[in-house]
């Protein structure tokens, strides 16, 4: 093969070149991850973010990584036999199922946990009741693999970390205050129940924000996804990562032989060069507000313009561009595209419209989702690519994809409907805005959202009879311990089902969205990019949605976009830094671990 001719200098390089042993292009969690990892083996680490904060996608997630066999589960006194990963995900990615990558990742991904516990300021909490979405699957776990960032408050924060921290999600807070699911989320809804201590805790919690809010400006007890990015950047400033906001990469350069050696980057004070000596990583976070992808690849979307996503603007395709102008292969064979997510779009008084993702409410009792026709068409306490795979398989051609999420009077006052709060929350700003549609009756409500008023009623019927005896013949809903445990342990006989019968009844459209991308570039175990003949393109790395994805499309259980990416991030920060053995050595977490 003929090396690729050297980048020329840029008219953009009006200030000195900068030197350094890795730059890493994008601040999400394989970014950092990354970064973290060749700064702890003694490589100078520059990271470069286009947006004027850092954390990406990854910021605005639950935080919470798909990740097997983790140390963490084993301090709790669960040690699986990889074969029970390997076994689950054969099952569920057929064809697609990529062993070298497969065992690549199984085998990093403790010592990845363990590294981040040990020797950072990155400290997880376990999963030990987070399901694997498809319990029937051979080789499905019910809990212990997963891990989440253990929540904490920004003071112990340094002030420049705080200031380069994306806040949380609007739509995913409560006034803006990030509460995280298991049992901080819990205790919240009792208190909708009329529980004595739900109601003080969420007392506590919201004076204890209102608080910061005045004092700081900002809610300062971080959880999900900005707890991650927070103890992450902590992580990279305790080791001297040099971090650069508002720095897009506009290219990368190489050297006479083709390697990959760097990036002409822009800034504040204008464009200059960054030359990387080890590598540089491509982290941009994949291609989900490129229009012009997603109306090549994604499904029921012909302008490109019929999906909404929850990554952040700048998540625009640059590291996918990047890599494929030095010779990458774009995978775009992969099951979805897309990490699908339902959402519903809230029209603000500003003129904004929000994006909300139905990630709870769709698994709790007496709530379904149907489509114009007034029909169901998935498991709705299946995971939500489930949901939204489901919905665009059901729309006819020409159709635009979409769905209502039905529930009556006792549900709302009980459970979130979309952005609705149950009790206290008074449900009328939400009505008045037309986000959510209330009828008397069941085909009022159906004239108020466009849906076939016989056929909701049949359907609603039809699922309440099976709901009072526990029961979905049609779609087996709460017949998994995934589908149980988002449910409600109070409802009975089956935690997912309850019966939609009190009037008036309330519906929220819900449209396809998704988290970020699947398709991305091609890699090797090593998180090395590779060409389209399987070779590697010496210098350049690629970690989070600017790498394709590992399941080859498939979303087996909640937390398989960060998971992969915090391992591969890492990969690729020991493989620069020719890292040999692994930095826990295999030891439990010491302050998880049993006497």
């Amino acid at each position: 093969m003929t090396a690729p001719v050297p980048t020329p200098a840029s008219p953009l390089a009006s200030r000195p070149a900068v030197e350094t042993d890795v730059l890493v292009i994008g601040s999400g969690a394989g970014g950092l991850s990354a970064a973290v990892t060749a700064a702890y083996h003694g490589l100078r680490v520059v990271v470069v973010e286009k947006a004027e904060v850092c954390g990406g996608a990854t910021a605005w997630s639950g935080g919470w990584a798909w990740t097997p066999g983790n140390p963490l589960a084993k301090a709790d006194g669960v040690d699986e036999d990889p074969e029970q990963f390997r076994t689950y995900l054969r099952h569920r990615l057929g064809d697609r199922y990529d062993a070298a990558r497969i065992d690549a990742f199984l085998e990093a991904v403790p010592h990845m946990v363990g590294f981040f516990e040990d020797k950072t300021a990155l400290q997880f909490t376990p999963g030990a009741k987070i399901r694997d979405i498809y319990g029937k699957t051979p080789g499905a776990g019910t809990g212990h693999r997963s891990v989440g960032p253990a929540p904490i408050n920004a003071r112990r924060l340094s002030r420049r970390v705080r200031k380069l921290l994306r806040g949380q999600l609007y739509e995913t807070s409560f006034l803006g205050m990030g509460i995280m699911a298991g049992p901080d989320l819990t205790t919240f809804l009792s208190a909708s129940q009329g529980s004595v201590k739900g109601l003080a805790y969420a007392a506590w919690r919201v004076g204890r924000h209102v608080l910061d809010l005045a004092v700081h400006r900002r809610g300062m007890q971080l959880v999900n996804g900005t707890a991650l990015v927070g103890r992450l950047l902590q992580s990279a400033e305790d080791l001297g990562v040099d971090v650069r906001v508002s720095t897009p990469a506009v290219r990368l350069t190489t050297d006479p032989s083709g390697r990959v050696a760097g990036a002409v980057v822009g800034g504040p004070e204008g464009g200059y060069e960054i030359k990387a000596a080890r590598g540089v990583v491509l982290a941009a976070g994949g291609f989900p507000n490129d229009v012009e992808r997603r109306r090549a690849l994604f499904p029921k979307t012909p302008t490109g313009r019929e999906h909404w996503t929850l990554a952040p603007k700048e998540t625009s395709g640059d590291g996918i561009t990047l890599g494929e102008s030095v010779g990458a292969h774009f995978v775009a064979d992969v099951e979805s595209p897309a990490a699908w997510c339902p959402v519903s779009l809230i029209p603000y008084r500003s003129g904004r419209v929000g994006t909300f993702p139905h990630i709870m409410d769709r698994a709790k009792p007496g709530s379904i989702g149907v489509r114009r026709d007034g029909r169901r068409f998935v498991n709705e306490a299946n995971g939500y690519y489930d949901y939204v795979s489901a919905l665009v398989a059901a729309t006819p051609e020409g159709e635009a994809a979409e769905s209502w999420q039905i529930a009556d009077s006792r549900f709302v006052r009980k459970y979130p409907l979309g952005m609705s709060k149950p009790l206290p929350v008074p449900l009328f700003p939400y009505l008045r805005s037309g986000y959510l549609k209330r009828g008397r009756t069941l085909e009022e409500l159906a004239a108020a959202c466009g849906i076939d008023p016989a056929g909701l009623r049949e359907t609603v019927e039809r699922f309440n009879e099976g709901a009072r005896v526990g029961a979905d013949p049609e779609f087996e809903r709460g017949e998994t311990e995934f589908n149980r445990y988002g449910g409600d342990p109070k409802v009975g006989p089956n935690p997912s089902l309850a019966p939609i019968e009190k009037g008036p009844f309330y519906a929220v459209k819900v449209v396809p969205g998704s988290f970020g991308t699947f398709a991305g570039l091609a890699a090797d175990g090593r998180a090395r990019v590779l060409r389209a003949d399987g070779t590697a393109i010496d210098g350049l790395y690629v970690a989070g949605n600017d790498q394709a994805s590992v399941m080859g499309g498939f979303y087996p259980a909640g937390g398989i976009n960060l998971g992969p990416a915090l391992t591969f991030g890492y990969v690729a920060g020991r493989d620069m830094a020719g890292a040999g053995r692994y930095e826990d050595d295999g030891s439990l977490p010491a302050a998880h671990a049993r006497a």
